[in-house]
């Protein structure tokens, strides 16, 4: 029973809220003797079904996933396949606009290496790049907090941001030269 309420709870916050999308998507193909409204049950009734529901997070790819192929498996069933079906069906092979595991990885690295190169900054140039950078705090409030003037404030900002660039595009050039990431600590 509870396994029914969690896999309604996720059919209503993942699945539906995109079924709009899915019916605009499958009556682009009713003009060629389909029936819109029997494929988007029979999409809904799928992706109801489905074993590992949990795992899903984003409903508008799987359910057009879920149509691309059921059309697919329509069109191979007829004796002869409308090109302009098939032509039709790639519209509905619309890339999912989450980035690649390949690119989170990469950025995770990337951000891992940069909080490598923050670590090694000198103290001073650290505390003013963090309160500049990530507290978003003018020069002028940096500067009253640290009890330092503008300029130097300016200064090691300037810094800061010349070391950070030399140690990343260093790292680069050798990540390149090796094929590898690299993500050992090193002194700046």
């Amino acid at each position: 029973m509870a396994d029914r309420a969690a896999r309604l709870a996720w059919f209503k916050s993942i699945v539906l809220p995109h079924e709009a999308a899915l019916r605009r998507h499958v009556r682009r193909l009713a003009a060629y003797n389909l029936d819109a409204d029997d494929i988007v049950s029979e999409v809904l009734t799928r992706a109801y079904a489905t074993a590992d529901f949990e795992r899903i997070d984003r409903g508008r790819g799987f359910l057009l996933t879920i149509a691309r192929n059921l059309l697919t498996d329509m069109a191979r069933r007829q004796s002869v396949i409308s090109f302009d079906l098939v032509a039709n069906l790639e519209l509905l092979d619309i890339a999912d606009d989450a980035p690649s595991t390949e690119a989170v990885v990469s950025s995770r690295d990337e951000l891992r290496r940069l909080q490598l190169f923050v670590d090694s900054l000198p103290l001073q140039c650290r505390r003013v790049f963090l309160l500049r950078r990530v507290e978003e705090l003018s020069p002028g409030e940096i500067a009253e907090q640290l009890q330092l003037s503008v300029s130097t404030v300016e200064k090691h900002l300037a810094k800061a941001m010349a070391l950070l660039t030399a140690a990343m595009a260093d790292c680069d050039l050798v990540a390149s030269a090796k094929g590898f990431s690299w993500g050992r600590k090193r002194k700046i």
